[in-house]
């Protein structure tokens, strides 16, 4: 059923640029899907009424997922085709948000690479609309930016007030960038597959999981809140980006 909405929810977005190959008049044009899954033990992430356990036996549940992809750009040889304009807000709580499509010139493609997060610019280019609206709760301010990933929920480990649990990851410049990029190479018989008028299907694990001690442990009887720039943010920052894997591609539906 999950697949069905994923075929159900094409939303095209045709502005794409290749600097070292632009695409040749009259090219034929194919369709990209790119699915997030994002996981907790190989389940989809439940908000609010799931307990989970971390690698060090605490419990937690999850009211808020969010975080942003941006600068997708996939690769052929070495050639860089980009997504203009490219800033997409994934929110577990809004499932349409999870699953976005791309429109790409016919041709064959070995590695997707996208930033975790916000871009400098963007960051100081005053009100912004879409993903990027500061209504969608993933914006501090003009100096200190927006929110790269959200995490939310409670723990009874948590010595915060109501046992609160918050990771609000963000800082864009300096030795406080959360920015990394992601890099997730196809394998030989998984090459991407672009043909005119066809839809292939990237899909991304998130795994949740790895969160916790993908680089440095997390415990949240000691850190149960990070709401602001500086070094453990950027430590933070270097957990999130290790939960993207690739699942699979499935070409031209």
């Amino acid at each position: 059923m999950k697949l069905l909405f994923y075929f159900s929810t094409i939303l095209l977005c045709c502005c794409w640029d290749n600097a070292e190959a632009q695409p040749k008049k009259n090219a034929a044009f194919g369709y990209v899907q790119i699915v997030f899954n994002n996981l907790i033990n190989n389940r989809s992430v439940v908000l609010y009424d799931s307990s989970y356990s971390n690698p060090f036996g605490e419990t937690y549940m999850i009211n808020k997922l969010k975080y942003y992809i941006s600068n997708i750009a996939v690769y052929t040889d070495g050639k860089a085709t980009k997504e203009k304009n490219s800033y997409h807000l994934i929110n577990q709580n809004i499932e349409r948000s999870c699953s976005f499509t791309i429109s790409l010139t016919e041709h064959n493609y070995d590695s997707i690479q996208f930033l975790l997060g916000v871009d400098s610019t963007k960051n100081t280019s005053g009100a912004q609309t879409g993903a990027l609206d500061p209504l969608n709760d993933m914006f501090w301010t003009w100096r200190t930016g927006y929110i790269m990933q959200k995490l939310e929920g409670t723990s009874p480990q948590s010595k915060v007030v109501n046992n609160k649990m918050e990771y609000h990851i963000g800082g864009f410049s300096g030795d406080n960038s959360v920015l990394n990029y992601i890099t997730l190479h196809f394998p030989a018989n998984k090459i991407l597959q672009v043909k005119k008028g066809k839809t292939s299907i990237i899909i991304i694990n998130v795994e949740i999981d790895k969160f916790w001690n993908a680089d440095i442990d997390i415990k949240i009887s000691d850190t149960p809140v990070c709401s602001s720039p500086g070094l453990l943010a950027k430590q933070i920052a270097g957990n999130f980006c290790k939960l993207f894997t690739l699942a699979d591609v499935i070409n031209n539906n």
